[in-house]
């Protein structure tokens, strides 16, 4: 199927959070555009071909805040092919890769070289976030109009802390000249150094070195008193505790420009889910109480969280059949975006339209690149998935090279049938 074919997609319930729409209709794309819908054609429109969505959702693609692709420099992990495949098979058609990849994203040639590369019909369109330090090294800054004139999106230092807050303050003072946006990980490099699990009961037990929400909010603290003193826009990357909600949720009444995302893993799971020391478990940031993990689904539902991402890291197996203090922190999460968000919307009886919101919208606004909805005239980055299949997430059904999830074993709801991006048929369930 190409760009310029005229697709009918027919019988659907279409869902578009950003116009307020949640009704059955028909979808028209042509050119690689919504050119309409509703019961019948726009005028002069004769389909080419047709996708049956009976008893399926017709929605925007989903769009993702953080998907490790691996590429450059981790191959052995996953590949930029592998990953892709990932994404279009979760309804993904857009999503931003953070910048610590091997060399990291600091220089233009390094993000036009991956922009480039993942510009091929059937992937999603990525969105880089370059590094904020040369190297990540938390030192001397980068260039960031030259980076963001390259198509990057935003500037973060992945899970890198700066120590010398010298340079976050220059950092977000030129952020805010040109209005670059800054996206951050709140945590404190001190009271984090060589945690890995949450401070608590669980961590007692089994021994492991623990860290303590305090290294989030005293990192937040200091994000959000420079964010009000130079007027940046700044993005709180993975937040893990009630605590840091209850810190932004303030910081926005007081007038400082912030949002912030939670993962997938964070929105459903607590360090209770370590067990016996499941290395699928170790996350970074760690799991935390089962009071943190109900706040954070509270404040998704209320849009006190902006948007829910994956947080997709790939990791092969040497990385995770070792001792859980040695384990790599991460998980596959591209399959599993659509499916979590579908069961938690079940669990909180929260309507389908707000919930995808949060995978769609939501995420799209922080991105400032495009909008994620089915509007006429738009680019047709569609998702077509039946909310009622149940499907079992096990390694082989995964397409990611990184086949390690703390939810394998797991039966999660929705299965994604049809995935389009500007118009292209990327995913078709019933040929993979």
């Amino acid at each position: 199927m190409t760009k310029t074919m005229k697709l009918h997609i027919k019988g659907g319930r279409l869902i578009d959070p950003a116009n307020g729409i949640d009704k059955r209709s028909d979808l028209f794309i042509a050119d690689g555009l919504i050119v309409g819908a509703g019961d019948t054609p726009p005028k002069g429109f004769e389909a080419s071909s047709t996708l049956d969505a009976t008893g399926c959702i017709v929605c925007p693609g989903l769009v993702d805040l953080c998907a490790r692709l691996r590429e450059p420099g981790f191959e052995y992990k996953a590949t930029l092919q592998s990953e892709m495949a990932a994404a279009v098979a979760g309804g993904v058609t857009r999503l931003s890769c953070p910048p610590d990849t091997d060399p990291p994203l600091d220089e233009p040639g390094l993000v036009q070289m991956l922009t480039h590369r993942a510009r091929l019909p059937g992937f999603a369109t990525v969105h880089p976030v370059g590094a904020l330090t040369v190297q990540l090294a938390g030192e001397r800054l980068v260039e960031m109009a030259e980076l963001f004139d390259a198509g990057c999106v935003a500037f973060e230092q992945a899970s890198r802390s700066i120590v010398d807050t010298q340079v976050l303050l220059r950092a977000m003072q030129y952020a805010a000249t040109f209005d670059f946006p800054i996206w951050l990980q709140a945590q404190d490099s001190f009271l984090s150094r060589k945690g890995v699990a949450h401070d608590g009961e669980v961590a007692a037990r089994l021994g492991l070195v623990g860290i303590p929400v305090a290294a989030e909010t005293i990192a937040l603290a200091t994000i959000l008193h420079l964010a009000q003193e130079t007027g940046a826009r700044v993005h709180i990357r993975r937040i893990s505790s009630a605590a840091a909600l209850e810190m932004l949720v303030a910081a926005r009444a007081s007038g400082i420009n912030a949002t912030c995302d939670v993962t997938i893993n964070h929105l459903h799971l607590t360090d209770a889910d370590i067990g016996y020391f499941n290395p699928h478990a170790r996350l970074d940031p760690p799991l935390r109480s089962s009071r943190d993990r109900d706040a954070l689904r509270a404040g998704l539902c209320s849009g006190a969280i902006d948007a829910l991402c994956s947080d997709h890291t790939p990791v092969d197996d040497d990385g995770k059949q070792v001792p859980f203090e040695e384990a790599e922190p991460g998980a596959t999460g591209l399959e599993l975006l659509l499916p979590l968000c579908l069961k938690w919307a079940q669990e909180t009886k929260l309507p389908l339209l707000t919930a995808l919101a949060r995978v769609t919208t939501g995420p799209a606004k922080i991105l400032g690149r495009h909008e994620a909805t089915l509007s006429v005239g738009q680019a047709a980055d569609v998702c077509v998935f039946d909310p009622k299949a149940m499907a079992m997430v096990c390694r082989e059904n995964l397409k990611s090279q990184g086949r390690n999830t703390p939810f394998l074993g797991v039966e999660l709801p929705g299965r994604v049938r049809y995935t389009l991006i500007d118009g292209v048929l990327a995913y078709d369930a019933g040929l993979s």
